[in-house]
């Protein structure tokens, strides 16, 4: 499993400079993130997201529907084959704590975010 805090500090980076290419190698080829917020872009209405190409494709959609968004994290919470990060964002003015568990070759492998 990678290191928690530099995994945080890599994947808060990445996302404050929008970087697709820095965040997704984070991520499994078969991975399954969740997020009410992905009802918003994709129209899945359980937030499911499938597969790193369609993880892509999401992110890319709400990066450049939110061109000016920035996390702050707040902490780092380690768990058996995972973490939570728990993070502001400035999309929502709120708190969010996501929920990262990660495959034998330390890959996310599902990902989930719970907004305050």
């Amino acid at each position: 499993m990678p290191v928690g805090e530099d995994f945080a500090q890599a994947w808060i980076e990445a996302w404050n400079q929008h970087d697709l290419a820095a965040i997704l190698p984070h991520y499994a080829e078969d991975v399954v993130f969740t997020s009410p917020a992905a009802t918003r872009i994709t129209g899945e209405p359980l937030g499911r997201v499938e597969g790193k190409a369609a993880l892509a494709a999401y992110w890319g959609a709400a990066l450049r529907q939110v061109p000016d968004l920035t996390f702050t994290l707040r902490g780092v919470f380690g768990g058996v084959n995972g973490l939570a990060l728990r993070y502001h964002s400035s999309r929502t003015d709120a708190e969010v704590v996501e929920v990262i568990r990660f495959g034998p070759d330390g890959l996310a492998v599902e990902a989930s975010a719970y907004y305050e």
